[in-house]
């Protein structure tokens, strides 16, 4: 398969932090691919370079081999790369239909029922009218996943999509990305859920003190020496096989439509 993105020995320091230590990673087209590493290797900071909303010291991000680094986020969305946010970040004050046709900053019909679809898709399109503000925690994380697919990107970098949201919606989550992904769609995912991760994706890279420590299937990371001591010697196979079986299965019965207390962001 063929890189669809990747980044080369990118570096990122703050102050007299280096943040990206010759970061390295590759996407193949038509994939799930993970990100996971300690609190403060340097993930975020990757996805926001990639994205374009922060600046590369050094190095060189690639979409389709053709280089996006520095770009603006604006252009980076444009050239094919869709984003969402540990922290979800939609307009408040609009609905959600109306928060589904900002992406395309268009009113057209055709675009309307796009929209809409992709509401259905996600299962909130019975909250269209509403304020988006209105919605629960994991709704919100919803209607961001189709706010990025109304544009229809090449690769949707997913940050934290399983944070925060009970274990039935995480579940409901894994069941679109997959459905998506079985229609072509490519998707780079940071979450700190190992089970998620290691049930959904079928490449994880590790990094490490801003650098790919380790890049390959799950079964394999979840054994490499470098991975288990960058998360100081935690044994990723501690994680729930019944947890893994569920995210593995992508089905699940669920409704979205009603916020029963337990979907929040995490503490």
């Amino acid at each position: 398969m063929t890189a669809l993105l990747r980044t080369a020995a990118v570096r990122k320091a703050y102050g007299g932090v280096q943040a990206l230590a010759g970061a390295s990673i590759e996407v193949e087209e038509g994939t799930i691919a993970g990100l996971i590493g300690p609190n403060g290797s340097g993930k975020t900071t990757l996805f926001n370079v990639i994205t374009g909303y922060e600046r590369a010291d050094s190095g060189q991000v690639f979409l389709r081999d053709k280089p996006i680094t520095n770009k603006g986020p604006d252009k980076v969305f444009a050239a094919g790369i869709g984003r969402t946010f540990q922290l979800t970040r939609i307009f408040a004050r609009l609905t959600v239909l109306e928060n589904m046709l900002v992406a395309t900053q268009h009113r057209k019909g055709s675009q309307r029922r796009r929209a809409l679809e992709l509401l259905e898709f996600v299962g909130i399109e019975g909250h269209a009218g509403l304020l988006a503000g209105s919605l629960s925690y994991g709704q919100r994380k919803l209607l961001e996943l189709a706010y990025v697919l109304v544009a229809d990107p090449a690769v949707v970098l997913l940050d934290e999509p399983a944070g925060g949201v009970n274990p039935t919606l995480v579940n409901h989550i894994a069941a679109r990305i997959r459905e998506l992904n079985a229609a072509g769609r490519t998707f780079l995912i940071v979450e700190h859920n190992m089970e998620f991760v290691m049930g959904l994706c079928a490449t994880v890279s590790v990094l490490e003190s801003g650098a790919c420590v380790a890049s390959g299937p799950p079964g394999i990371i979840r054994t490499d020496k470098r991975v288990l001591d960058a998360y100081l010697g935690a044994d990723l196979d501690d994680a729930d096989p019944a947890a893994d079986e569920d995210a593995a299965a992508g089905t699940v019965t669920i409704d979205v439509k009603e916020n029963d207390g337990d979907d929040h962001p995490g503490e």
